[in-house]
């Protein structure tokens, strides 16, 4: 889909949520409109490192709870991933309005814990919305329709702090904050325990956007693909891999794919853990004598209904 054509359909399908928004709301101050936690266990799907449902580090199409779609569900997680020189930590909340759209606010907190950048302190703020288009993973099973969701993500960069006390555009980005703007769909195959998704991004965040927007080699969004497989080994278990391509817009840092091998647990629906080994490739330059493959352990607790 070409690039302009792209961010007028996911505005188009934001502004469409805007209007509904206050219907939702109507309904919401009645008795009958109470969360009812009728979707099935896991299709909530887990907290994204950007506060959006889906996998670890890419959004689905599902919406965040287990509200149907005359209900509402909500949720807060807290997530944690250590690599060999980094780690980030991440917050946040997420509300999902009639199983239609999505609300979500993550803080992330980033810090340098081995070589130069040892006590390097990066931390951002996203802002989150998702809107679902077409289909529905769960009650599409005799047809090939997936759930087709579009989202936008807005990023606050808040700057550098401990070693250095600048804003993120000393490193090369050209802007301190940005926009995301994606289209998802996942397809759930109950029958066969199978999960796929297939995530179209289009950015120009530097590392997620801790390392600013835009740079000295590129400074235009971008489309990039994402990927999720996952099966249910049971009904509160499930196991999977995720995959996401990155720009490399600063010469300063040599940006690289993120991927994961990950398992999530659903003792209820209301907490899962998630456990993960991670690689999210290069962060900074060569001569910092960072690893140039950051990999580790990621863990998030997510509760909610």
């Amino acid at each position: 889909m070409h690039l302009n054509r792209f961010r007028k359909f996911t505005l188009l399908a934001l502004l469409t949520s805007a209007y509904a928004i206050p219907a939702f709301a109507e309904d919401m101050s009645s008795s009958s409109f109470s969360p009812d936690m009728g979707k099935l266990l896991a299709t909530g799907g887990v907290s994204s490192v950007e506060g959006a449902a889906g996998g670890g580090i890419t959004p689905w199409a599902l919406i965040s709870g287990y509200g149907t779609r005359d209900s509402y569900g909500a949720n807060v997680h807290y997530t944690r991933l250590k690599t060999s020189d980094f780690s980030l930590d991440t917050y946040g909340a997420a509300v999902g309005i009639m199983d239609r759209v999505e609300l979500s606010l993550a803080k992330q907190d980033f810090e340098g814990k081995d070589g130069p950048l040892n006590g390097l302190k990066i931390t951002q703020d996203i802002f989150g919305v998702k809107v679902k288009v077409a289909g529905d993973a769960v009650y599409d099973q005799d047809t090939w329709m997936p759930q087709v969701a579009v989202g936008a993500q807005y990023k606050r960069n808040k700057g550098l702090s401990g070693i250095i006390n600048a804003p993120v555009t000393a490193l090369g980005a050209v802007k301190e904050n940005g926009v995301d703007y994606y289209a998802s769909a996942t397809k759930l195959y109950l029958e066969q325990s199978i999960l796929a998704n297939l995530t179209l991004r289009v950015t120009k965040a530097n590392q997620m956007g801790i390392l600013g927007f835009g740079g000295d080699l590129h400074d235009r969004y971008k489309p990039l693909v994402e990927g999720s497989i996952a099966y249910l080994l049971n009904k509160n278990w499930v196991v999977g891999t995720e995959y996401r391509m990155k720009p490399h817009n600063l010469s300063a840092d040599n940006e690289k794919a993120y991927y994961d091998l990950f398992v999530a647990w659903f003792p209820t629906k209301a907490v899962s853990i998630t456990a993960a080994y991670a690689n999210i490739g290069s962060i900074a330059a060569p001569e910092t004598m960072n690893k140039d493959d950051q990999k580790g352990l990621y863990l998030s607790l997510q509760a909610g209904f």
